[in-house]
């Protein structure tokens, strides 16, 4: 059985709107989302005695997301990560997005969907939030309808995206919420061991951009296909001098990967 509640969370400035809090809760976890951004705001797991704690970073407040902040628990788009320069081609045509991270386009641009006002529509088990993406917005091309869904099923939080654009465009959605598993006051998530199913990498340039050609694992930073504690792969990482794409160990990142063994789907 899963209950669903709404309350008001704070109010945008200069009459920008109501920004609303929606908590979804099962017998075994509960999850905090509210309409900016569609911004997951906490999310608490029980552990093995039963203790439930909060995983994830984030404000207690709205003011904390309205301040340059890493982009907790939002949804970002229309395209997460970086696009080299804030260039791209589409049937034969340049388009140039604002640089809001140098020298390229980083999550959106400077209003991506991390920085909007949803409309949610309440389901029996979750929420769904949708808005229109004009054309042009942020430098894409076309119009872009849409709709994050959050649901929750027993001890399964699940999110779906989908979008419908008017013309051929580049979409990447994902949630960037930073996870601590080790639940809330916990200082840092060196204790924590990851292992990450994947047999190559791909490497970066000096502004985080693939270069394309995937390698396979080194002897030190990149073996994850076991348990790893992440002291040692942080150390190795320093040693080796390699950076992972869009994994950041030392923020416990969830991307585009999920980590150690918390799965958002």
């Amino acid at each position: 059985m899963v209950s669903v509640t709404r309350a008001v969370f704070g109010e945008l400035p200069s009459g920008g709107g109501t920004v609303e809090k929606f908590q979804l809760r099962s017998d075994q976890l509960s999850v905090d989302i509210i309409s900016w951004g569609c911004t997951i705001t906490a999310l608490h797991v029980k552990d093995r005695q039963g203790k439930a704690s909060d995983v994830v970073l984030g404000f207690a407040e709205l003011e904390g997301y309205l301040q340059k902040q890493p982009y907790f628990g939002a949804v970002v788009g229309r395209v997460a990560n970086r696009i080299a320069k804030g260039r791209f081609t589409v049937d034969g045509k340049e388009y140039h997005l604002p640089i809001n991270r140098e020298p390229n386009s980083l999550h959106g641009g400077f209003r991506g969907f991390d920085k909007v006002l949803w409309t949610p529509q309440v389901l029996s088990n979750g929420v769904q939030f949708s808005r229109v993406s004009p054309d042009g917005e942020e430098g894409y091309p076309g119009e872009l309808k849409v709709w994050v869904t959050y649901t929750l099923n027993g001890g399964e939080l699940g999110i779906n995206y989908r979008a419908q654009a008017s013309q051929t465009t580049p979409v990447n959605l994902t949630n960037h919420s930073y996870f601590n598993l080790a639940g809330q006051g916990s200082p840092d998530i060196y204790d924590h061991e990851v292992t990450i199913a994947a047999e190559a990498y791909l490497p970066v340039d000096e502004t985080l951009i693939p270069t394309g050609e995937p390698q396979q694992k080194c002897c030190c930073a990149m073996q994850l296909c076991a348990m790893q504690l992440c002291t040692m792969q942080l150390c190795a990482m320093q040693l080796c001098a390699m950076q992972l794409c869009t994994l950041q160990l030392c923020a416990m990142q969830l991307c585009t990967m999920q980590l150690c063994a918390m799965q958002l789907c």
